[in-house]
C-alpha cells in the first residue's frame, strides 16, 4: 500500500481526474444548449437565428431563369433580414421596388438587430412594408411564437402602409426538414400560430412556403387557403404548381440574386392591390 511521505505532492492523480471532469462537464453543457453545436462550427449547420426567407429553395427546388420583366399588373418587392444589414432603401425605391417584408423574429429566441433600420427605412421612402417570422416548430409552440412575433415587430395597424405579418414556414436549416414533426402535427402547429396571430392583431397572416416543402411536411394540406394569402417561393420563370387549396398566389419570391438586395418578389396585382392588402 503506497505511503504518503510528508512534503510529497499528492495532487497529480486528483488534478488529472478534476481536469477530466471539467472537460466532460463542458462538453455536456455544449451539447444541451440550443444551437451551441452550430455556433461552435458544426458541420455546415448555421447558427440559430441566422435563417432567412428562401434559404433552402435553391438546394431543394433548384433555380431556373427569371420571369419576364415589365409586367404592369405585378408590383416589385423585396424581403430582407440581418444578412442585408443597413439597406439602401432609396436605391431600391428608385429601381421600382414598392413593397418590402423584413425579418423580425425567429423562434422565441431571436430578434433581427437591423429591424428598425429596415422596417422604418422602407416605410420612410414610401414603401408598403410588413414583418415576417421564421418558424422553428421544434423549439416552441405555434402560439408562443406568434406572441413573440407580435411583441417584437410583427404587429399590424390600419395605416395603408403596413402589411399583415408573414409566417415563413420552410425547410429547417438546423436539422430535419420538417422539424421532426409528422404532417398532422405540423398542420396543428401552423394552425396554432395563425389563430394566435389573428387573435392578437385582427388580421390573417400571410403564409410563405414552397410547394415541395408543403407537400412533404403538411401532406399538401389545403385548409388555410380560405383565409391566409399565399406567398410562394419558386426561383424560375413561373411560380409553377401551388400548394393545395390556393388557386392563385398573392406574392411570389422569384429570385435570391436581385440587384441591391438579393431576394426579389412580385405582388400579384398593381400597387393599389398591395395597399388593399395592407388595409385589410
Amino acid at each position: 500500500m503506497p505511503v504518503h511521505r510528508p512534503g510529497t505532492p499528492r495532487r497529480s492523480r486528483w488534478s488529472a481526474a478534476g481536469i477530466l471532469l471539467s472537460v466532460l462537464s463542458a462538453l455536456s453543457l455544449l451539447i444541451t444548449l440550443p444551437g451551441a453545436a452550430q455556433a461552435a462550427g458544426g458541420d455546415d449547420v448555421p447558427a440559430r437565428g441566422s435563417a432567412r426567407m428562401g434559404q433552402g429553395v435553391i438546394e431543394h427546388d433548384g433555380q431556373g431563369s427569371l420571369p419576364p420583366s415589365g409586367d404592369a399588373v405585378q408590383t416589385e418587392g423585396v424581403d430582407v433580414s440581418s444578412h442585408q444589414g443597413n439597406v439602401a432603401w432609396s436605391t431600391l425605391w428608385n429601381s421600382g421596388v414598392k413593397w418590402a417584408y423584413v425579418k423580425a423574429t425567429e423562434g422565441t429566441y431571436y430578434k433581427n438587430p437591423y429591424f428598425a433600420q429596415q422596417y422604418n427605412g422602407s416605410y420612410n421612402v414610401g414603401m408598403v412594408r410588413g414583418a415576417y417570422h421564421f418558424a422553428t416548430p421544434d423549439t416552441s409552440s405555434g402560439a408562443a411564437q406568434a406572441n413573440y412575433f407580435v411583441d417584437n415587430g410583427g404587429g399590424w395597424s390600419r395605416d395603408g402602409k403596413t402589411l399583415p405579418g408573414a409566417l415563413d414556414i420552410e425547410w429547417n436549416p438546423y436539422g430535419a426538414a420538417c422539424f421532426g414533426k409528422s404532417q398532422s402535427a405540423m398542420v396543428t402547429w401552423i394552425r396554432d400560430f395563425l389563430n394566435q396571430y389573428k387573435a392578437r392583431t385582427g388580421r390573417h397572416a400571410v403564409i410563405y412556403t414552397a410547394t415541395s416543402w408543403w407537400k412533404q411536411c403538411t401532406g399538401n394540406y389545403g385548409g388555410f387557403a380560405v383565409n391566409n394569402p399565399l406567398w410562394i417561393a419558386r426561383y424560375a420563370s413561373a411560380p409553377g404548381e401551388l400548394p393545395a387549396g390556393w388557386g392563385f398566389y398573392t406574392m411570389w419570391q422569384y429570385t435570391s440574386s436581385g440587384p441591391t438586395v438579393g431576394d426579389h418578389n412580385k405582388f400579384n396585382g398593381a400597387l393599389d392591390r398591395v395597399v388593399a392588402l395592407a388595409n385589410g
